[in-house]
């Protein structure tokens, strides 16, 4: 018989069993970075327990949660970013205490890499089409002879310089080389966003945890675009980004890991209730 989904996330979000796991302070490593502060306060007072990780310390092997989950809880991380390879790490620190992490590598990966997502809900987002960085970009831009071109890498586009919106394929190489600069490295490949006419202040963030999405608003109607991208990405806890074209089409825009995307347009005590059962 089929368990209502219901009764496994109020089973999953039991206080007693999970705990958020943020990052340190760099000068203060037993404190949450500034940045999460009022996260750990509000989920504090729903009565989950918290802990901290020292994300510096991952590559040295000598990272240690503060304090130590108990044996058989279940983890949320709330954080940074984190390199595949820094992921790995993370899920191994954790399983060292006996504890599980909610979200596993591969889960991570399906909602945090472009080009994993974007075959599930090609119906619902821009076209797109994916380069490695040692391609002819401005060939394969010219072949396409699209109007204008969003570009970014697997994870994240351009915010600074010139940004990442550009007509002339002969742009690209500026894009490319200010994203190394600002960002260090290239994440994955390149990928080649098709532009369309979106209303920008239309855009709004929901999340989704086990399959059943939320709204910044409690009342707010999900809708059915969140819907159907919830029944088809394979992670229990990502965020869907939306806009409205011009002729009032809503769009997907961004699908991100949950643990890793930021709360814009929410309230930390909004974000808290997802997890309230």
């Amino acid at each position: 018989m089929e368990v209502p989904l219901e009764l496994v996330i109020s089973s999953i979000f039991n206080p007693n069993i999970v705990r958020f796991l943020f990052p340190s302070d760099y000068f203060s490593p037993k404190k949450a970075d500034a940045a999460y502060l009022e996260q750990v306060a509000c989920m504090q007072n729903a009565g989950f327990a918290t802990s901290v990780i020292s994300l510096e310390s991952l590559g040295c092997g000598s990272s240690k949660i503060i304090p130590v989950p108990t044996p058989d809880s279940k983890v949320v991380y709330r954080g940074w970013m984190l390199s595949p390879g820094d992921y790995e790490l993370l899920v191994s620190v954790i399983e060292n205490t006996g504890a599980s992490l909610l979200t596993s590598k591969a889960e991570y990966l399906a909602a945090h890499y472009l080009i994993n997502w974007y075959p599930l809900i090609t119906d619902l987002t821009p076209e797109t089409k994916f380069y490695s960085v040692d391609d002819d970009l401005e060939s394969e831009l010219n072949r396409l002879g699209w109007n204008g071109f969003f570009i970014k890498d697997y994870v994240k586009s351009l915010k600074t310089s010139v940004g990442s919106l550009i007509n002339k394929p002969s742009e690209i190489k500026t894009v490319v080389a200010q994203m190394q600069k600002f960002r260090g490295s290239i994440e994955g490949g390149i990928c080649v966003r098709r532009i369309e006419d979106f209303v920008s202040e239309t855009e709004r963030r929901y999340f989704v945890v086990y399959g059943k999405p939320f709204a910044a608003l409690p009342d707010e109607e999900i809708p059915e675009i969140v819907s159907e991208c919830a029944k088809r990405i394979r992670s229990q806890f990502f965020s869907v980004d939306v806009i409205e074209r011009r002729d009032g089409t809503k769009r997907i825009v961004e699908i991100g890991d949950g643990q890793v995307s930021d709360i814009v347009g929410w309230t930390p005590e909004r974000f808290t209730q997802l997890w309230v059962v």
